[in-house]
């Protein structure tokens, strides 16, 4: 049985050792790092995943960013415990961020990933949006939360103000 919660204060160094052991070493290098620095995450959609035992299954943490001028959200970084990995855990995090990031009022969400894995959540490539370099443009991906919230959208993913 897994546990879903809002991420709070008492669980930021648990999940920073998580996204430690599941990715690279530098992985805050990144250019989706440089559009989260000084900028707090959505608290409502930054979820922890916990099984029956309290200990940290999975995490995921979103971010408010500007696409084109509009509002978004930077979903990501979501990572699953090796011993968790291959039960859906992953897809349980993605698919309750996009239905509360839905219910509180947010139209589009972006992240950089493999199209064939977060495909089955409804994330497309967004031809025309821009992460800054040397983000690969196949990875940049959207999922509208409203209908046709991506249409006409074009330019350059920016910090929130």
């Amino acid at each position: 049985m897994i546990e879903l919660n809002q991420e709070n204060s008492d669980d930021w160094w648990e999940v920073e050792a998580l996204y430690d052991l599941c990715f690279a070493p530098g992985r805050e290098a990144l250019s989706s790092y440089r559009l989260r620095d000084g900028v707090d995450p959505v608290a409502g959609l930054c979820l922890v995943a916990r099984d029956a035992d309290g200990i940290l299954a999975g995490a995921i943490r979103v971010w408010p960013v500007r696409a084109g001028g509009k509002p978004a959200l930077l979903v990501g970084p979501v990572a699953v415990h090796p011993t968790h990995q291959g039960e859906g855990l992953g897809g349980y995090l993605i698919r309750a961020v996009a239905e509360r990031a839905g219910a509180a009022g947010w139209q589009r969400a972006l992240l950089v990933g493999d199209a064939p894995y977060y495909g089955r959540f409804g994330f497309a490539r967004l031809d025309g949006v821009e992460m800054p370099p040397p983000t690969n443009p196949d990875r940049v991906l959207g999922l509208a939360l409203t209908p046709g919230a991506w249409d006409g959208i074009r330019g350059l993913v920016e910090r929130a103000a």
